[in-house]
């Protein structure tokens, strides 16, 4: 027998880490994993599994910029992936995006003149529903119309969200290689309706209370915010089926490397 010692194969290492805010952004992508796995660490819940040889981390950070730089740097010191994406819902800037429509960012930038340059190399192709350019992370749900034509007209961003200059960030600061991925949950053909930032919580969780009080004050509300939970269930499922290959790309290129 030799005593030359044997290689061991680290059972945390994910090829492939994911920071999304909630859950539900990732539910279809996950539902095609196998086994999966949830545990709770470092106060956020992970979920680990395989698409097809490829080892996946996700955690789901709550929504806000300081909640997805503590989410990723724990997603990092854990699991050590290859890749970290930040993935999940952006609201569109711009009147030819669909919901369900994915942006890839190129670049992303915050409404205080930080920017970051994420190296992608990806067609743009609007006619089949993605878009791929500048993303911009805001401090707050854009609610309105007025307020994203607003912000679209200050960045030149094609998407906004709340967490993917956070994630970048931290990817940089530890040199892990990053994509941001989002999927338009809403569209510039009518306001958010004002209950989305009560109903939100501060970790990005829902507050049944504010529902029941929101129903309460405005019963018409019940409507809009089944509308927008539809928007985001058509979002999420195209999300998935656009991170499948993306997922088996990445980690077919870093095998061959």
């Amino acid at each position: 027998m030799s005593d030359t010692p044997q290689p061991t194969t680290d059972k945390a290492h994910a090829d492939i880490g994911i920071v999304c805010a909630l859950k539900m952004e990732v539910a279809p992508f996950l539902a095609r994993c196998d086994r999966v796995r949830k545990y709770v660490g470092g106060k956020f819940v992970f979920r680990g599994g395989f698409l097809g040889e490829a080892r996946v981390a996700i955690v789901e950070s709550g929504a806000g910029f300081a909640r997805a730089r503590r989410a990723t740097q724990s997603l990092i010191d854990a699991h050590t992936p290859d890749w970290v994406l930040s993935v999940g819902f952006s609201g569109a800037l711009r009147d030819d995006m669909q919901i369900g429509d994915i942006v890839v960012a190129n670049s992303i930038v915050d409404t205080h003149g930080h920017e970051l340059s994420v190296d992608m190399n990806m067609a743009h192709d609007p006619e089949h529903g993605l878009h791929v350019g500048r993303l911009v992370t805001a401090d707050e749900i854009v609610r309105t119309v007025d307020e994203k034509r607003a912000l679209a007209e200050q960045t030149e961003a094609l998407a906004c969200d709340l967490e993917s200059l956070a994630v970048a960030q931290v990817c940089q600061e530890t040199r892990t290689r990053f994509m941001a991925i989002r999927g338009i949950s809403d569209d510039l053909s009518r306001d958010l309706p004002a209950e989305v930032l009560t109903v939100l919580g501060g970790t990005g969780s829902i507050r049944a209370g504010a529902i029941a009080a929101s129903l309460i004050k405005r019963p018409s509300s019940v409507s809009d915010m089944w509308k927008l939970r539809e928007q985001a269930q058509t979002a999420a499922d195209k999300l998935g089926r656009f991170l499948d290959p993306i997922v088996e790309q990445l980690y077919e290129h870093g095998e061959r490397r």
